[in-house]
């Protein structure tokens, strides 16, 4: 910015002079979206289908960054199609029931093509805020990999859409750097071919290690699991129908704790006594506790017939690492060449949006349980965090969608008469 700008700055009230120093600053006339995975691509969507523009912020170089580039290669959708379809745009019809990590990015390039979403990509929201003064957000982001200067977008709304799953949770192994095998998150594992006639420890028995277990199999690997707590385990399909379908089905219907009691039932028909295996089941049945904790039950695609074969091994929490090998609680010691952390992932909003009373800093979820979640204060909206997958994420997008197209229509005329001072460079995209 030159000296005479800068001089305007200094007696402008709305300017921030350590912003305008090395940051342009953009007016953005609908809501600012911070994240371009899928509930990002879905309320804007929605917004765009009510005339409402919005801009997308990406911090990696593509739509659904974490699928893209964060994911397994065998990986499927665990749950049918037709609950993970985004508003307004279903599943090709020739998509198999549960579709694969490829076919859902194609689909989900599809979206964005379809509704012309041009996220900004390569760029890190550093800290948002509402200003009080100025009645509008203030989003700073900075180009990641680079130097370029950081970028200021004031906008009426702020959507958070950066999702549950943004940043990998590793947890703290005493040993950990002493150990020399490769330690890795599932976050950066491609495919058991990498492990072929290799020991490996998976910690984590969700839906995520279960399926690595059976990968690590089906490439000769040999596999031990750890189960560090309770966990219910479903078959996918049931009595001819997937089994969330079925229960979606039966909820209508039923309460939720008779639910509970007949998928157990027809589970323990179905599996047996997964007890016996080392996989105990948690007092409270499987959809309450999802309701209560938003722990997803696994739903079984066969790892559990390798276990009870005994090619992959179940073992307790973990006390320590060694040199080459794994103590655990019950004082066993066992040689491993490799170590898969299936400790899933959190929220990262505490580290980027200033505010504390929509989410908790504990553990940058919305403070209030789905179904109301999504809406804040000061228009401040978040997407994807209701523990309910993509059928949760595009209720929220709609719910956004319908309230901010209610104030937009009365603003619209008001926002673009703005008058905005020369010295802030505003400029609309």
């Amino acid at each position: 910015m030159d000296g005479e700008i800068a001089g305007k700055a200094a007696n402008d009230p709305y300017c921030n002079m350590d912003f305008m120093s090395s940051k342009r600053c953009v007016w953005v006339p609908g809501p600012v979206i911070v994240g371009a995975g899928p509930s990002g691509l879905a309320v804007a969507a929605c917004l765009k289908e009510k005339g409402v523009p919005s801009l997308i912020i990406e911090r990696s170089n593509c739509i659904a960054s974490l699928w893209q580039l964060k994911t397994y290669d065998r990986l499927k959708l665990h749950l049918p199609k037709q609950f993970c379809e985004l508003p307004l745009m279903p599943f090709p019809q020739d998509f198999p029931t549960y579709p694969s990590k490829q076919q859902f990015i194609k689909y989900l390039e599809a979206y964005a093509k379809r509704f012309e979403i041009r996220p900004v990509f390569n760029q890190r929201v550093v800290n948002a805020a509402f200003d009080k003064n100025l009645g509008f957000w203030r989003v700073r982001t900075a180009a990641e990999g680079t130097e370029a200067p950081e970028t200021e977008y004031v906008c009426r709304w702020m959507i958070a859409a950066t999702g549950e799953n943004a940043e990998a949770v590793v947890p703290k192994i005493e040993g950990m750097e002493g150990f020399k095998g490769d330690v890795v998150h599932t976050s950066g594992y491609k495919s058991g071919g990498f492990y072929k006639g290799k020991k490996v420890l998976v910690v984590g028995c969700g839906n995520s290690g279960m399926e690595v277990c059976l990968d690590l199999c089906n490439h000769n690997a040999s596999p031990s699991l750890v189960v560090r707590d309770t966990v219910h385990i479903l078959p996918r399909e049931m009595l001819g129908r997937s089994t969330f379908g079925l229960s979606m089905w039966l909820l209508k219907w039923l309460p939720i704790r008779l639910v509970d009691r007949f998928l157990l039932v027809v589970s323990w028909l179905i599996l047996g006594d997964t007890g016996r295996f080392g996989l105990d089941r948690p007092q409270v049945g499987p959809l309450e506790l999802k309701n209560l904790t938003g722990k997803t039950p696994v739903l079984d695609v066969g790892t559990l017939d390798k276990i009870k074969s005994g090619d992959i091994k179940v073992c307790p929490s973990i006390r320590r690492l060694k040199h080459q090998s794994v103590e655990f609680v019950d004082g066993r010691i066992e040689n491993f060449d490799a170590i898969i952390l299936a400790t899933g992932y959190k929220s990262n909003v505490p580290s980027w949006l200033k505010e504390s009373e929509m989410f908790s800093d504990k553990d940058g979820l919305p403070k209030r349980p789905f179904p109301n979640g999504w809406k804040g204060e000061c228009g401040l909206y978040a997407v994807g965090f209701t523990k309910r997958g993509l059928l949760g994420a595009s209720i929220d997008a709609k719910n956004i969608a319908d309230d901010i197209e209610s104030c937009w229509r009365a603003e619209a005329k008001h926002l673009s008469a703005f008058s905005w001072p020369h010295s802030m460079q505003i400029k609309n995209i």
